[in-house]
């Protein structure tokens, strides 16, 4: 009797979970590790995140730019949010920030930048903190960057500066036997990074190359936009005969015609068809030709800048 409650609990859930998955378009779950992930489309081409912890309904959202959207999901989830983890200063990003916290009093606002509106818990990398919450957040440091815990969930703190000065990208380790997830913000995209607007080729390519793909492989990639499209249509004229990219293309074009989004990738996919972390490959240097990652990556951004895809 108790296997067959057990079964019967377990397809109960199982056909609850892909009810879930279908009734927005806009919202897709994910499992990763001991945490459910909800992708939740912003603006015209943005991305949120809400992470649930399931097993003490403890939640973060990445880049609550839209917070009524976000709410809405906290609460159809029964999760109590503890914390905002934000990539960067950016309106896209950070604009939701200030009405956020007057919604959730007491939630906690992370970021790596003082024009972080309403943050409260500043991180760098590498620094050591040691804080406990009454939310039941805490953080401590580490070589490999901040180490902060919601719930049972233990997240890194990498700072990745480039695309503004403070960004930070916000790495879920694995645990249970899942894969882990890293949250890119304007850092690393799907094909793509972002515009170099506060920093240099050399911080682009130690955030992208010496940090972000030095990641297990099978870490899955969530980044701000869905650029995906373009991005790739820019890689094909880097590297007209990679097969990866190809097959990508393919694979993003039926998503985007069914309104889907195109995330997450894994470090190990960009590691094939992402021009900007492959400035090491020499099929990308014979494009550019140069023969150093460091002007390969310059060279590219500016192209990229430039790129009007057909």
């Amino acid at each position: 009797m108790v296997v067959v409650a057990r079964l019967a609990f377990s397809s109960l859930w199982n056909s609850l979970e892909r009810r879930a998955l279908h009734t927005s378009v806009s919202v897709r779950a994910h499992c990763v590790a001991a945490m459910q992930i909800k992708v939740l489309s912003a603006l015209q081409d943005n991305y949120m995140y809400l992470i649930v912890d399931p097993s003490t309904r403890e939640a973060a959202v990445v880049d609550p730019v839209e917070p009524a959207k976000v709410l809405e999901e906290v609460n159809n989830m029964k999760a109590n949010l503890t914390a905002v983890l934000t990539t960067h200063h950016h309106w896209d990003h950070a604009g939701g920030n200030e009405k956020l916290v007057t919604m959730v009093p007491g939630v906690k606002v992370y970021g790596g930048d003082n024009r972080v509106p309403r943050i409260n818990v500043h991180v760098e990398d590498g620094q050591e903190l040691s804080v406990s919450c009454k939310d039941g957040l805490t953080m401590e440091g580490t070589d490999a960057g901040i180490l902060l815990q919601i719930g049972s969930m233990k997240v890194r703190c990498l700072m990745t500066p480039c695309h503004t000065s403070g960004h930070v990208c916000y790495y879920f380790p694995p645990a249970n036997g899942e894969p882990p997830a890293v949250f890119t913000g304007d850092t690393m995209f799907v094909a793509g990074c972002g515009k170099f607007f506060e920093g240099t080729a050399d911080q682009m390519y130690k955030a992208l190359v010496e940090k972000l793909a030095k990641l297990p492989d099978e870490t899955r990639v969530y980044c701000g936009h869905e650029y995906t499209i373009n991005n790739l249509k820019y890689a094909a004229t880097v590297e007209p005969n990679n097969a990866d990219i190809a097959a990508k293309m393919s694979w993003a074009q039926k998503m985007r015609d069914k309104q889907q989004p195109t995330v997450p990738s894994t470090i190990g996919e960009e590691k094939k068809y992402n021009p900007f972390v492959r400035v090491n490959q020499d099929s990308v240097h014979q494009h550019a030709k140069l023969h150093d990652p460091i002007s390969t990556m310059a060279f590219l951004r500016k192209e990229k800048d430039h790129f009007r895809p057909s």
